[in-house]
Order: structure tokens, then sequence, then C-alpha cells
């Protein structure tokens, strides 16, 4: 295994990471700047209020995007296991 091919499968690695991480970290940020939003007009200051609709956000889009990324982290894997395969011949 050169040089090359370490710096390939660490970049795809973080790439996979970011990709399965962004849909999450997306709703969670849309959520918090709405709640801070409506917060800033009610002059309403309950922490939970924010904590729960995160939580919420982020269950439900675990839920919804659950199957894509299955197939993405399985795709991956078998990518990895492929180069591992190739490695040993």
């Amino acid at each position: 295994m050169d040089g090359d091919m370490v710096i390939y499968l660490a970049r795809r690695t973080l790439e996979t990471a970011l990709l399965l991480a962004a849909p999450v970290l997306a709703v969670t940020l849309v959520l918090g700047i709405l709640v801070a939003m409506i917060q800033a007009v009610t002059s309403l200051r309950d922490m939970t209020m924010g904590l729960v609709l995160k939580m919420a956000g982020v269950g439900v889009t675990m839920l919804v995007t659950a199957g894509w990324a299955l197939q993405v982290a399985v795709g991956f894997t078998q990518e990895i296991f492929n180069h591992l395969q190739a490695l040993g011949h």
C-alpha cells in the first residue's frame, strides 16, 4: 500500500463521515436558529424547549435517512474490503 492509497482511503473516510452526518447537523442547525428566533421574539428563555425540539428533529431525521445512510455505509465498507482484498494479492 503506497502513500497515495492511504491518502485516498483517508479522504474517502472523511467524505463518507461528513456525508452521513450532514443531514442531522443541518436539521439541528436550522432548528436551533428557529428556536433562538422564537425565543428572542417572545422573550421566552426556556432552555428545554430548544433541547427537546432538537432531539425530536434528530430522531426524525435519523429515521427518515436511515435507509440511505445504511446504503452509503455498506457501499463504503464494501469499497474498503475490496481495497484490502486487492492488497493481499
